[in-house]
């Protein structure tokens, strides 16, 4: 089918319909936030509120109890911040705190896409909430929805002399490919309201149409791959030489997500196409943007994502369409040091400025005092004693940044006293990943975060049973196809399929180079723990020199893949 017959008026989705008819993202949001008789919101603000960084969920635990007693479910929502590159300072981090403690939860979530979100902000919080964030200086605009979402980008400043340019860019390139509307302060922040009969903002980027589907962008340094660049609908390596940054390699078309049962839908790794300057790589991403806007599937929600777009039309048209709106020639692809490895660099690191940074464990990105490891209380000191920056990993840690020499043993000491360390920890424990999955996310099929734990300690025991307990298996669970937490770029994935089963994908890479593939369709723990009980044995026996397990696995199980 053609781009033409796809995108007929008469055949868009529902959803398309929403957006045009949402008067530059409004609607009427504001009239169903009033609205305390539900504490939910229509279909038409549920993809509206997506736009401004909030998701609806439940407490699906307490579901068959609400119902039984003829109650309406317990609905809140989710928030998510638009932190672009994950840095914020020490106050904001205070701010946050006390605005979660006092109208959500009280545990903030870091995210693989490098922020941080709220769960269980009922609707009367909501406005609240949304003027905390602005007070210290934040937002939740574009954080969700059809739109350019949360730039995110390499975390470790060793990587190059340049780093610190190259982070610059995740918050360039999101205030660049940010809706044009003044939507967000109208409803939420009391802001001036536009008149039903006023036309709506000018938006260059997304008119009224916005993009077809989420829209996602990754920029790193080489050699680590911590942000799983070719996971991205953009993804930017960054080039340069010695102290220099001259631009990035692109890569375009990588996207994960799939729905179970349909082959139509999958995983992608992007393909790069070429070489920009630095100073053409918002200009860039503009028209990348802007090419699917035009030619993306807007009949078919899970045929929407670029990487789709890509796939229907070909590379060749793609790249050759996105060259007709640049103001410069794609150059050929440059060389790059070798992705080695996408863990965080655990504990202390200086940079080339004598600046010094220290990362600490995040548990599936839950910031809770849990255990004697209270890294909730150990935040909240930190930020008070405010001898640092925060900034959020792409595998859901914290590193906190720019710390003088005369304030390294403060912060030692603060990390000691709350029962901060990772020497107990084994690698695969420090590099495991889970999404948020149940009780909230109304996606979810099986556990993520709260069972992640338990797996990897499993898992820990099998290493340990066949000698290789000291090697990092890159090991992540989602609740859903939807790979939150980029479970399909794994050695060991796991995809939640119904309640306690998953797919087990095997053989991805530890590098982020190749996607994994699916082993088991639909397996319980038993199965999954049997499976790699008997890998683990091969691979001692078997494997080539340095070889990493998810190479054996794809080498071994998949050699025809």
């Amino acid at each position: 089918m053609s781009n033409e017959e796809i995108n007929k008026p008469e055949n868009l989705s529902e959803v398309e319909g929403f957006k045009v008819e949402s008067r530059g993202l409004r609607g009427d949001l504001a009239e169903q936030m009033e609205n305390r008789v539900t504490g939910n919101v229509t279909e038409y603000g549920k993809q509206m509120i997506k736009f401004h960084g909030s998701y609806v969920q439940d407490d699906r635990d307490r579901r068959a109890e609400r119902e039984e007693k003829k109650l309406e479910w317990a609905y809140s929502f989710m928030i998510r911040l638009r932190i672009p590159g994950g840095d914020i300072n020490a106050q904001q981090w205070l701010g946050l705190q006390e605005s979660c403690d006092t109208k959500a939860t009280g545990v903030i979530k870091i995210t693989t896409r490098q922020t941080v979100q709220f769960h269980g902000v009922v609707k009367a919080r909501m406005k609240p909430t949304m003027k905390d964030f602005d007070a210290l200086n934040l937002d939740a605009i574009a954080a969700c929805g059809d739109v350019n979402r949360n730039v995110i980008t390499g975390s470790n400043p060793l990587t190059a002399p340049y780093h610190a340019e190259v982070h610059e860019y995740a918050t360039k390139i999101s205030e660049h490919l940010l809706p044009r509307t003044g939507a967000f302060k109208e409803i939420w922040l009391d802001g001036e309201k536009l008149a039903q009969n006023e036309p709506t903002e000018e938006d260059p980027l997304y008119k009224d149409i916005y993009l077809p589907r989420k829209f996602k962008i990754a920029i790193t340094t080489p050699p680590h791959n911590d942000v799983d660049v070719y996971v991205h609908d953009i993804g930017l390596i960054a080039v340069g030489e010695g102290d220099t940054l001259h631009g990035f390699n692109v890569s375009i078309g990588g996207g994960l997500g799939a729905t179970h049962g349909n082959p139509n839908t999958y995983p992608r790794r992007g393909d790069v196409i070429g070489f920009i300057p630095k100073e053409k790589a918002l200009e860039t991403c503009w028209q990348i943007a802007a090419v699917q806007r035009d030619y993306g599937n807007r009949e078919q929600r899970n045929q929407a994502r670029l990487k789709y777009t890509i796939d229907r039309l070909g590379l060749d048209f793609f790249v050759g369409e996105l060259q007709k709106r640049l103001d410069f020639t794609i150059e050929p692809a440059r060389p790059v040091p070798a992705f080695t490895h996408r863990g965080d660099p655990f504990g202390w690191l200086e940079d080339h400025e004598g600046k010094w940074y220290y990362t600490a464990f995040v548990e599936s990105g839950r910031v809770i005092d849990e255990d004697g490891y209270n890294i909730k209380s150990a935040m909240k000191e930190i930020a008070q004693e405010d001898i640092c920056g925060f900034r959020f990993t792409a595998n859901q840690n914290v590193m906190f940044t720019y710390i003088e020499e005369a304030n390294k043993a403060k912060l030692d000491n603060i990390l000691q006293k709350h029962g901060i360390t990772i020497d107990a920890m084994n690698p695969t424990r420090r590099e495991a990943m889970a999404c948020v999955a149940l009780p909230t996310c109304p996606l979810a099929l099986a556990e993520g975060q709260r069972y992640l734990p338990e797996f990897v300690g499993k898992v820990e025991a099998l290493q340990e049973k066949h000698g290789i307990l000291n090697q990092a298996i890159t090991t992540r669970i989602t609740g859903c196809p939807n790979g939150c937490g980029r479970s399909y770029a794994a050695e060991i994935g796991l995809v939640g399929k119904n309640p306690g089963k998953y797919v087990l994908r095997l053989g991805g890479d530890y590098e982020g180079e190749r996607l994994n593939i699916p082993y088991l369709e639909e397996a319980d723990e038993t199965e999954i723990l049997q499976t790699l009980d008997a890998l683990f044995g091969k691979f001692v026996s078997e494997a080539n020199e340095n070889e990493r397990f998810g190479d054996y696995a794809h080498r071994t199980l998949f050699a025809s893949a």
